[in-house]
């Protein structure tokens, strides 16, 4: 196990060295001079730009920048964004809202997800199922900005049951029509994937045993069957936590929450290459850290998977 997990971190190495270097060119070849735009219309002296950019290193060839910036990185320092603010002091902030409207996300994701796909694919072909399928379908086919204009409408406008835009990122409560929007593309297909694998996996021979055998159904469906059926959803789950983080964009920009999405919007529209830089490392590492844990799981969830 101990060597297992030293390999996986051995080869999370390279991914990572490897997603910040596409990140980077692809943020530092766009085309425009940042500093230029910082000055917008006005003249800019030539003397200022020429400091500016040798202040941000924008001075160096392409690969010194990024090698400046990965050993900065190793050292936690992401920089400082063109207006004057440090890239970790922006993080800070905006990191904790969109943890935790990520964790009221996935909440709903597994809660209402493996519920409807559990109940779904244990009574495959009938009224239940087929309601599943169809709201799903419909979920998954409704872009998240329209789903979330509908929900703010009808819950915050008509009904009026919260507020049409979150005012406090700290209340929870605040947070869970905009969770829900933000899970409900995820939710619908952690639904269909769990109806998917709780029809094959009972068809398989281990079940027909188990029943054959007499043990209780509540048994056979905890013990056997979902433990199981979970191996693909637990792999969706763990790499859907970073795109949560990742994708929030739309849905902190529709209720207004000032979170890593929101702050990743700005940057990208004011050429802010150091703070889309350093946002997107973080979620990198996410996302890495996931994997990982997802890998983990496997041998816990079925007791079949050794790791060598």
């Amino acid at each position: 196990m101990g060597s297992y997990v030293l390999r996986r971190v051995l080869q999370m190495i390279p991914v990572f060295f490897g997603a910040t270097l596409l990140i980077f060119l692809m943020v530092y070849t766009l085309p425009g001079d940042p500093i230029a735009a910082m000055f917008g219309d006005k003249a800019a002296d030539p003397a200022t730009v020429a400091n500016l950019r040798h202040k941000f290193y924008l001075d160096q060839p392409l690969w010194k920048q990024y090698l400046h910036y990965m050993g900065n990185v190793l050292t936690l320092d992401f920089g400082t964004s063109f207006t004057g603010r440090p890239v970790s002091e922006i993080m800070a902030d905006a990191f904790p809202v969109t943890i935790r409207l990520a964790l009221v996300a996935f909440f709903f994701e597994i809660v209402i997800g493996l519920t409807l796909g559990l109940l779904s694919g244990l009574k495959r072909g009938s009224f239940a199922d087929t309601l599943v399928l169809v709201l799903t379908l419909v979920v998954i086919s409704i872009p998240v900005f329209v789903l979330g204009y509908i929900a703010q409408t009808i819950f915050a406008i008509d009904l009026g049951w919260v507020t049409a835009t979150v005012q406090d990122s700290k209340d929870i409560t605040q947070l869970i029509l905009p969770g829900l929007v933000l899970a409900s593309l995820s939710l619908a297909y952690v639904a269909r994937l769990t109806r998917t694998s709780i029809g094959e996996n009972l068809r398989a021979d281990y079940i027909r045993t188990a029943t054959a055998k007499g043990l209780p159904r509540r048994t056979i469906i905890g013990r056997h069957l979902l433990r199981n059926s979970l191996i693909p959803v637990v792999t969706f789950l763990g790499t859907d936590l970073g795109a949560l983080m990742g994708g929030a964009i739309v849905t902190e920009g529709i209720f207004n929450i000032a979170g890593v999405g929101n702050i990743l919007y700005r940057a990208i529209n004011q050429k802010e290459g150091p703070t889309v830089v350093g946002v997107v490392t973080v979620l990198v590492l996410v996302y890495l850290v996931a994997s990982l844990v997802v890998d983990l799981l496997y041998a816990v969830l079925d007791p079949r998977i050794r790791y060598a």
